[in-house]
């Protein structure tokens, strides 16, 4: 950017932090100079002051200050010692379903952490190493998946595919697909979870309740059950019509159906005697507005955890109709 632009908050973005809207949109704009540009009132929020934390409000007024094309520092090359080891590198290359210049996707396993975090030093994020183009920059996430979840996870390899990605995941452009195994059945074979959802609980223990607070915020989940044994378990596909966070999980558990496994939100009753005790929660498929133009279908086959609920409900490998995104029509939102 050369001159300087205003940018209107989305009804997607009501309440996100300055620090992650800025993060989204200018996803080359290193951390420290945005507190800089913060520090110095160049970014401002209909016309005030304001800093990382800040939350934003739908029709809020952005001013954004001109944002350096190139980094501040030269691009350091890693250091032997935080490159992934030549198992992980395997692994990772493995993990590859689609690539092309503008993203790649890979099936991440099941226990695999997406970011790091306190404790966390293995994980998505830190192996992208391996896929540094030539410019010594690496694979950017534009969404997320739990640690104990496996599935579908995109990354971009250019700032102009990040941007859309983004944009594409903020807007709902981007049709989901899950598998999930849960402990007990919906009462109706089709249907939509429609539960507003609030975060709470203390630092790392944070928790999504259904709430009908201000700060709650609108989620849908529509499901269909595709295969059930009797109403001991059922195997469901979970379709997010919203993105909020850990929303399969708690609307789940919140109707009265936990996610085998999920003992965060389904407590004792999610962990059946006899019954695997790793989540059961597969992102499946993925269908995107590719940054280049057209669509691109994207799916990972079953994880090992996934597999061995199916198994326990005694299902063979036939799929049934609905475990596929084709056979879904298109929801409201």
């Amino acid at each position: 950017m050369t001159g300087v632009e205003q940018k209107t908050v989305a009804k997607s973005e009501a309440d996100w932090r300055f620090d992650r809207w800025c993060k989204t949109h200018f996803p080359d704009l290193p951390f420290g100079r945005m507190q800089k540009l913060l520090r110095t009132g160049q970014f401002r929020l209909d016309g005030k002051r304001i800093d990382a934390s800040s939350r934003l409000m739908p029709g809020q007024v952005v001013r954004i200050p001109p944002l350096p094309i190139e980094p501040d520092v030269p691009l350091l090359q890693p250091k032997p010692s935080q490159m992934p080891s030549e198992r992980d590198a395997a692994m990772m290359r493995s993990l590859v379903i689609h690539e092309d210049d503008a993203l790649l996707a890979i099936a991440k396993p099941a226990g695999l952490a997406v970011q790091g975090g306190s404790g966390t030093t293995r994980h998505v994020d830190g192996l992208m190493q391996l896929f540094l183009d030539k410019n010594g920059e690496k694979p950017r996430l534009v969404h997320r998946l739990d640690r104990d979840t496996s599935g579908v996870l995109v990354l971009a390899k250019t700032a102009a595919a990040a941007r859309s990605l983004s944009f594409a995941f903020q807007q709902h452009k981007i049709r989901k697909l899950y598998w999930a195994v849960v402990v007990g059945r919906p009462k109706r074979d089709v249907g939509v979870i429609d539960l507003a959802l609030e975060k709470g609980g203390g630092a790392g223990r944070e928790k999504m309740t259904a709430s009908e607070s201000d700060e709650a915020r609108h989620a849908r989940t529509a499901f269909r059950v595709l295969e059930a044994n009797a109403k001991v378990a059922a195997w469901l596909g979970l379709m997010p019509l919203t993105g909020r966070t850990h929303q399969l999980r708690a609307h789940c558990a919140l109707s009265g159906f936990p996610i085998l496994g999920d003992g965060k939100y389904g407590g004792k009753d999610a962990h059946p005697t006899g019954a695997p005790s790793e989540l059961a929660l597969h992102a499946r498929e993925l269908d995107l507005p590719h940054p280049d133009g057209g669509r691109l279908r994207l799916v990972a086959e079953p994880d090992q955890p996934i597999k061995e609920a199916l198994a326990w409900m005694g299902l063979n490998r036939t799929l049934p109709p609905y475990a596929r995104l084709d056979d879904w029509p298109e929801e409201r939102r």
